[in-house]
């Protein structure tokens, strides 16, 4: 059976986001040149390891005006572009992806997300969302949570976890330009 990996940068004080929502405590692209080697290859592996990507509306209008002509992320961002992609929304009508496949659009993304997980196939990677995210931990589909810890905090902002969640870590990873790799299978 696939699995649900829910991945999210955060700040140190596991913040997905500020108070106004940006993300400024993102610094690090993947393919960036000041990268190292190790980071790339755990960013190239995730990757490989899955096949649909998950998003929420609002995660969606903001990563398709950039990831489709995004050459600067070399084969990670090509990679990244054929995903096969679900975009939760009750407004859109169509999703989109530049010159590659268009997103599905789901109105129940619960009931999607299950029904791909009994699929044959890769992983499935829900990516930002937080809303999203947190529904999906109360429907209790989430198999995986990777956080990449950025080298800094913001104090306020947006929380990763408001409630309770038992996690077992998997690997814990340090990367040369400051990230830190967390990845936990959720208790269920």
């Amino acid at each position: 059976m696939r699995r649900l990996i829910v991945q999210q940068w955060v700040t140190a004080d596991t913040l997905v986001a500020e108070e106004d929502g940006r993300m400024s405590f993102v610094s690090v692209q993947p393919f960036a040149e000041s990268n190292d080697e190790d980071f790339k290859a755990s960013a190239m592996d995730f990757i490989d390891s899955v096949d649909t990507m998950i998003l929420g509306a609002n995660t969606y209008a903001m990563a398709r005006t950039y990831w489709p002509t995004a050459d600067d992320q070399g084969a990670y961002g090509e990679k990244l572009n054929r995903l096969a992609k679900v975009v939760a929304s009750t407004k859109l009508r169509d999703a989109p992806w530049g010159p590659f496949p268009a997103a599905t659009i789901t109105r129940d993304p619960m009931a999607t997300i299950r029904e791909l997980k009994r699929q044959g196939g890769k992983d499935l990677w829900l990516w930002g969302s937080v809303a999203l995210m947190r529904s999906a931990f109360e429907a209790d589909v989430v198999d995986e949570v990777q956080l990449r810890v950025c080298p800094t905090t913001r104090g306020r902002g947006i929380p990763m976890f408001e409630d309770r969640r038992d996690l077992r870590l998997i690997e814990a990873r340090s990367f040369e330009n400051g990230v830190v790799l967390l990845r936990y299978d959720v208790v269920k």
